[in-house]
């Protein structure tokens, strides 16, 4: 088997661990593309899963702490880039995001992690590398990558997103949720938000949505129903998966620049809308 070979073997898995690091879909494939030349040159390497997934992730490293520092300037909330799929085994992301760890509403979570928690916490929670290697990694002890994954632990553990919905209650519930919104019956949208739902909108200042976070129910609901009222109702729009969950492609309409919102379902509601809007996150999405 040729080195291309062996690498091919280990594509999908180690783009799931760059997008998990990063919440890039770019970053990710440039990471892994990256890593390519490094491994095609590669002498003795004894378990070139292990070897890739390490070289990969000090790739993210250094790309997550860019991150950090153009977030200091960023204009409004920070989402990740949407994955989109079919739905379908032959979609070479396909088992990407099957993982609960790439839903949208996780990512979210783990983005509030300094760049060393969140390669520390992914590496290890998520795909079992070793405390040694992580720290590798990270370029400190043993003792310190511990720590950066147990501080990482804590802060998911307090802010961890509801289990994934099936998708037919995701469906059923993001179905009626439209038809409400397109209604313009504001009774029908409370009913199907959960009383704690909250809408993010990622523009980065470049087109509009919400700058800020929009928590609670009633908010959210008027929220979307003075979006219907002075632009109208999308008619193009139409459902995909985004990181495994039900969601909605939306072409451009009228003021509207296209989007790509997701969803989070619990309990029969609706408990997050994340509305990702800023162009240079939907390069890679086929409008």
């Amino acid at each position: 088997m040729t080195a291309a070979d062996v690498f091919g073997l280990h594509r999908a898995h180690l783009i799931g661990v760059a997008y998990r690091l990063t919440g890039s879909v770019a970053d990710a494939e440039d990471a892994v593309q990256e890593a390519w030349p490094r491994f095609a040159k590669a002498e003795h390497v004894q378990d070139p899963r292990a070897w890739l997934t390490t070289v990969v992730s000090r790739i993210c490293l250094d790309r997550l702490r860019s991150a950090a520092v153009r977030r200091e300037t960023y204009v409004g909330s920070w989402l990740p880039e949407p994955l989109l799929t079919t739905g379908e085994d032959e979609d070479p992301l396909a088992s990407v995001v099957r993982s609960d760890g790439v839903r949208m509403a996780a990512l979210v979570v783990l983005d509030r992690l300094t760049p060393d928690q969140r390669v520390a916490f992914v590496l290890h929670d998520a795909f079992s590398l070793p405390f040694n290697e992580i720290a590798g990694v990270l370029q400190v002890s043993e003792a310190s990558a511990r720590q950066h994954a147990s501080r990482a632990r804590k802060a998911v553990a307090d802010a961890e997103p509801p289990p994934r919905a099936a998708l037919a209650e995701q469906q059923e519930v993001l179905e009626k949720f439209l038809r409400a919104m397109s209604s313009g019956d504001i009774d029908a949208v409370l009913e199907l938000l959960h009383p704690d739902a909250v809408m993010i909108g990622d523009g980065g200042g470049k087109v509009r949505t919400a700058v800020h976070t929009v928590s609670g129910a009633d908010k959210v609901a008027r929220f979307f129903l003075g979006l219907v009222r002075k632009y109208g109702h999308p008619q193009a729009h139409r459902p995909v998966l985004v990181n495994g969950d039900l969601g909605v492609l939306m072409p451009a309409y009228g003021e509207v620049t296209a989007r790509v919102t997701a969803f989070t379902v619990h309990d029969g509601k609706v408990a997050a809308v994340y509305d990702i809007a800023n162009p240079d996150k939907l390069t890679h999405v086929e409008f």
